[in-house]
């Protein structure tokens, strides 16, 4: 019996919060390694387009629930999503073709657009807080639980309880479904096999017909899209604070250099391996311990969790060291 409880409680405390936190680190990762992969630089201004845009989901959001419309048991933020992706989207596009669009034409070094882009981040930040200010935000209306953890004592008769939150079933849901339709949209697709092209080779892809703005602009969109979603289920789960994407940035890094910069397979298995990591790392384990016959003096942790980021952060010092293309082997890092 104390060998389930262990197990529950690995469950409860480490696989469910992990999984859904890789699961947003994973389509964050995924807007990054696009923009890299396609349009050739680090996008840091990424985080607070996920800021900005769940920002305008949230407005969206008090919009509905002013006029009475919701979704539930469901969060009414899912019925503003595609609101606020259209809204960043257009202002993204806003951004490239007023900057990135100029030193594109240039030809500029990819650092060139690497600081243009830090330029937008504060930028985007500045207009985050503006809009919709500094405080902590819960949005997350609906039912919260899937199952609580009386429901599943009374199911197991277990000791340890388990929870899963409906904001961490959707945001595993919508993960699955994003990817899967992203990588079909990759594969399948006119469009999708104009954008591999054009990153594969895009000297090659103009002279193929390929129309390069059209490229771009899919790309922004699709990239915005990743990361007003990440965003969205991030605030659903945890809360909302403009700051709090800003940090956020790191491990999205971490979780695109793992799995190799221009490698979407891999940006996904990269924001899952940080996820894991950063859990398991912070977590204090001596309840697991005493449930396997284990005294330990100690909480049996190996960091607090306000050094969560230092893992990611030594995670990709090590990936930047020994592996530098990442496990998938992108195009570099």
């Amino acid at each position: 019996m104390d060998i389930l409880n262990a197990l529950v409680a690995v469950l409860n405390f480490v696989v469910i919060p992990a999984a859904a936190y890789g699961a947003q680190l994973a389509l964050g990762a995924l807007g990054v390694t696009l923009i890299y992969g396609i349009l050739r630089f680090s996008n840091f201004a990424h985080g607070d387009t996920m800021a900005f845009g769940t920002a305008l989901v949230i407005l969206a959001t008090w919009g509905l629930q002013s006029i009475g419309i919701s979704l539930a048991p469901l969060p009414t933020a899912l019925l503003a999503l595609p609101i606020g992706i259209a809204l960043c989207a257009v202002f993204v596009l806003g951004t490239d073709r007023a900057i990135y669009r100029f030193y594109r034409r240039k030809r500029s070094d990819p650092i060139i657009l690497v600081m243009a882009s830090v330029g937008i981040m504060f930028i985007m930040n500045g207009l985050t807080r503006l809009v919709i200010g500094v405080d902590e935000i819960r949005f997350d209306d609906g039912a919260r639980f899937l199952v609580s953890v009386q429901q599943f004592k009374a199911w197991t008769g277990l000791s340890e309880g388990l929870s899963l939150r409906v904001s961490q079933a959707i945001t595993l849901v919508v993960t699955a479904l994003a990817c899967w339709a992203l990588f079909r949209f990759l594969s399948r697709s006119r469009s999708g096999k104009a954008m591999r092209a054009y990153s594969d080779n895009e000297d090659l892809a103009l002279l193929s017909g390929i129309d390069p703005e059209r490229v771009v602009r899919l790309t922004w969109i699709i990239a915005t899209a990743l990361a007003v979603t990440a965003g969205t289920l991030y605030g659903l789960d945890k809360s909302f604070k403009a700051f709090n994407y800003f940090q956020i940035l790191l491990p999205i890094f971490a979780a695109s250099i793992v799995g190799g910069l221009g490698n979407p397979l891999g940006a996904v298995a990269g924001g899952f391996i940080v996820a894991f990591s950063e859990v398991a790392v912070t977590y204090p384990w001596k309840k697991i311990a005493a449930y396997l016959g284990f005294q330990p003096e100690g909480m049996l942790q190996l960091l607090s969790t306000e050094y969560k980021f230092a893992v990611s952060f030594v995670i990709l010092i090590v990936v930047l060291l020994f592996r530098p293309t990442g496990l998938f082997r992108g195009k570099s890092a």
